[in-house]
């Protein structure tokens, strides 16, 4: 329904719900029961109450750099709401709402944040890619990912998150050709947040949207309101189903807005000026579901009150138990790259305890 009536370069794009929580599509509506979309409001708001912790305990100088999510919830959430438990999923690094969808533990997250790599190392039943720095590249895993499925004779599917900057990257472009060559059951969601760091996606791409760009690959392409959860939710799914059915992979473009820095790195005020983050916070995604559901009569302010005061306290024991555990151990360092150390590895590793003997540490 979506991928054959949207066009991508007609400037159309998907919503069905609209900023002030009003279904202005009702026959795109999708099936969701009233349990199933105060899931995913929680999930979306256990996502918020996460990040805003997590950045006061990076400013308070108690974990290292963060990735903040704010803005970008209902991308994540709604989209990892339509794949099942035994697709596979390849992040970037901005992708907490789809872990938490996912099934990782929160103490994994918090770990990997403060240094540990232990922390991506998730139970067997979560599917996810470690986080992946290098930007794009966990494009190409996913379609191997996929390969592989196919290969194995199983339905599942996998799903790769990226950047809008990350459209740049030829590894997008190489996994993209691959996956549409070979009719890979893949789905690929690009989070259009409209910044490489502080690159404007306007000057990155020529490309009227990034959703076009599937159309080079012959494979469809469909812009989505990123900010409408229903959108995100209904999209993936159709996407998924059709990565199922075997007929190939699908391009999604979430149109939304990081609202915080890109990490705690960054200051944004740099390159952006307050009054734009003003605009797109009156599109916040959260509070637009929350208008729905409130409207509905599913959810009121003390629901609200009452989940947010017992995820704070789970969000803050939990942090100040992965606290506790200590500096990550030197050889977590070497030990999680290769399944044997190389010998260049090896000695660097030889050469960096020998400067930690030294130095008594």
């Amino acid at each position: 329904m979506f991928l054959e009536n949207f066009d991508p370069l007609k400037d159309e794009m998907i919503q069905i719900m609209d900023k002030d929580g009003v279904v202005v599509r009702p026959d795109l509506m999708p099936d969701l029961t009233d349990e199933e979309i105060v899931e995913l409001y929680k999930t979306m708001r256990f996502s918020r109450i996460i990040d805003e912790k997590t950045l006061q305990y990076q400013r308070q100088g108690r974990m290292l750099t963060y990735a903040p999510n704010l803005g970008q919830e209902a991308t994540q959430v709604g989209s990892a709401f339509a794949i099942r438990q035994t697709d596979w999923v390849a992040p970037s690094f901005r992708e907490l709402g789809v872990w938490l969808r996912k099934g990782a533990p929160l103490k994994n997250i918090f770990l990997y944040w403060f240094g540990n790599e232990l922390g991506m190392k998730m139970p067997e039943e979560v599917r996810i890619l470690p986080v992946t720095i290098p930007i794009a590249s966990q494009m190409q895993h996913a379609s191997g990912l996929a390969y592989a499925a196919r290969y194995r004779g199983l339905d599942d599917i996998a799903v790769a998150y990226v950047g809008d900057g990350g459209t740049s990257q030829g590894d997008f472009h190489e996994a993209l050709n691959f996956a549409a060559v070979q009719s890979l059951p893949n789905v690929f969601i690009v989070q259009n947040n409209q910044f490489a760091i502080s690159t404007r996606r306007k000057i990155q791409t020529k490309s009227g949207t990034i959703a076009q760009k599937a159309l080079a690959y012959g494979i469809p392409g469909v812009q989505v309101d990123g900010n409408d959860i229903f959108a995100m939710y209904a999209v993936t799914k159709e996407a998924a189903d059709r990565a199922r059915r075997g007929d190939g992979p699908t391009l999604i473009e979430a149109y939304t807005y990081r609202m915080g820095a890109h990490t705690t790195s960054d200051d944004p005020t740099v390159y952006r000026d307050n009054s734009e983050v003003d605009e797109w916070r009156d599109k916040d995604p959260i509070d637009r579901l929350r208008k729905y559901m409130m409207a509905k009569g599913i959810w009121d302010e003390e629901k609200e009150e009452a989940y947010s005061e017992e995820r704070g306290r789970f969000v803050k024991e939990t942090f100040e138990d992965v606290e506790k555990s200590g500096d990550t151990p030197l050889e977590d360092t070497f030990d999680y790259v290769f399944a044997q150390k190389t010998p260049i590895l090896e000695a660097q590793y030889q050469a960096k305890k020998a400067f930690y003997a030294k130095e008594g540490k």
